[in-house]
């Protein structure tokens, strides 16, 4: 969730053309075929440049080492990937930071820098469908980039350390990506820090070991990931581990100065847990928790297992960045534009949350927001194409996207819609969606024609009609 909790209203591929670089020849096969260089980008219209085409990583092994003191960051990353193409080089996403060392396999290569990207050019072409280990050495000070909406996101410093919080684009401030959803990857990530902070990342804590003032933490997340959803946040920290009866394990991390605060709303993890997979499916992940950090940044974000506060949440917003876990981590986007495939999800689970536990129902809260003058921001860009990079975390997204999932839980009625959402979730665990698989998907549920529906409240301009 970008949005800032304050504004918060839930409550109340084309890949660019690249010119045959060479003919290679496949190793052994007799063969010539052109081989080229990968795309700079994912074809994303919103981020052109994010993500990279020709290859998919498979895994991620992040070595990091910083000094808070300094602010300086030392890392190794190591990605295992599959050439999805003939390739002479291919892109990764960094912005700042000096590379010191690239090699594919154990051969060195040749880069070069080109604003955010690293350009690699192995020794010899790789063929398509090869898998290779790519190897990045490098260190600096690492720096957040700011958004098309103005705000700040990737490695974040703090008073105490680092709040690294990486969507749409923060990743690559911190380590070399294919920086788009849809590019998925499992993660070991191990960050050395002085001793007296805590390292904090996804999935399960591995090992903790401390030697000569130092400290290293090892986090591995099994499940695949998205780039932006992978965080290093680095703090003093009060640390509390438990398992739910579900056997999900926790690990939450708290900065001290928010502890009172958030103690109560921690408190209620594993029955929100708990409902979202009555409402959802099973939860998508073996581990879960929460980070919260003291960063007044103005926003959450829901990496994946571990969500990221940048202050002591409220209920509303621990419930909102779970949902996530199945909506935009466990399924994830495949185009920006489609991000209210995640926050209108989210959102509509706060209004779920309050409908079943005492608070004003989904009607009341939809009604609220439609009382709202045809003038009015909610109205000002339809949500399924909020035009670009600066609307995604515009309150359209958010609360017109909410408004659509109960404009279809009005269409189709309580059993058929939350069979939908269960199937969504179900279907596409681990994987990407779209927009239109989710409109066909709510089509073969309910058996009725629903693209009026979805034209309205997602597509056109200005207030719609409400059924």
């Amino acid at each position: 969730m970008r949005q800032s909790r304050r504004q918060t209203v839930a409550r109340t591929a084309v890949p660019l053309t690249i010119p045959v670089a060479l003919a290679a020849l496949l190793a052994g096969s007799g063969t010539a075929v052109a081989a080229t260089g990968g795309a700079p980008g994912a074809g994303d219209p919103y981020f052109p440049l994010s993500g990279n085409g020709g290859y998919h990583v498979e895994h991620y092994g992040l070595t990091l080492r910083y000094d808070t003191s300094t602010r300086h960051l030392d890392a190794t990353a190591v990605l295992t990937a599959r050439a999805t193409q003939h390739l002479t080089r291919f892109d990764l996403d960094l912005k700042g930071l000096k590379v010191t060392g690239v090699s594919v396999g154990h051969t060195r290569a040749g880069f070069r820098r080109d604003g955010q990207e690293l350009v690699v050019t192995p020794r010899r072409a790789l063929h398509q469908g090869e898998q290779f280990r790519v190897t990045v050495t490098y260190q600096g000070t690492p720096k957040p980039v700011t958004d098309p909406d103005g705000s700040a996101d990737g490695w974040i410093p703090t008073d105490d350390g680092a709040f690294v919080a990486g969507e749409p684009q923060g990743a690559m401030t911190w380590f070399p990506a294919n920086s788009h959803p849809k590019d998925k990857s499992s993660y070991d990530i191990t960050i050395t820090v002085p001793q007296g902070r805590t390292a904090v990342s996804n999935g399960r804590l591995l090992s903790r070991r401390t030697a000569h003032g130092l400290t290293t933490f090892h986090w591995r997340q099994s499940e695949p990931m998205a780039a932006y959803l992978a965080t290093a946040t680095v703090g003093k920290f009060k640390v509390e581990q438990y398992t739910t009866r579900d056997g999900i394990r926790v690990y939450n991390a708290v900065d001290p100065r928010e502890a009172s605060a958030a103690a109560p709303v921690l408190k209620k993890l594993p029955s929100v847990l708990e409902w979202e997979s009555k409402l959802f499916g099973p939860y998508p992940f073996r581990n879960a928790g929460s980070i919260v950090d003291k960063a007044d940044v103005g926003y959450a974000l829901e990496t994946q297992s571990r969500p990221l506060y940048d202050s002591a949440p409220d209920l509303s917003t621990l419930v909102h960045e779970n949902a996530h876990q199945w909506f935009g981590d466990s399924v994830s986007l495949t185009s920006w534009k489609d991000i209210w495939l995640n926050e209108g999800f989210a959102t509509y689970a706060e209004w779920l949350y309050s409908e079943q536990h005492g608070g004003d129902s989904a009607q009341k809260t939809f009604d609220s927001l439609y009382a709202r003058p045809a003038s009015d921001g909610l109205w000002a860009f339809p949500p399924g194409n909020p035009g670009s990079g600066k609307n995604i975390f515009g309150t359209p997204v958010y609360a017109r996207g909410a408004m659509t999932l109960h404009e279809l839980r009005k269409a189709v009625g309580d059993p058929v819609f939350f069979r939908i959402l269960r199937a969504w979730a179900g279907e596409h665990r681990g994987g990407h969606g779209t927009t239109a698989q989710f409109v066909r998907l709510a089509e073969r549920e309910s058996g009725k024609n629903l693209h009026p529906l979805f034209t309205s409240w997602l597509y056109t301009p200005g207030k719609p009609n409400s059924a």
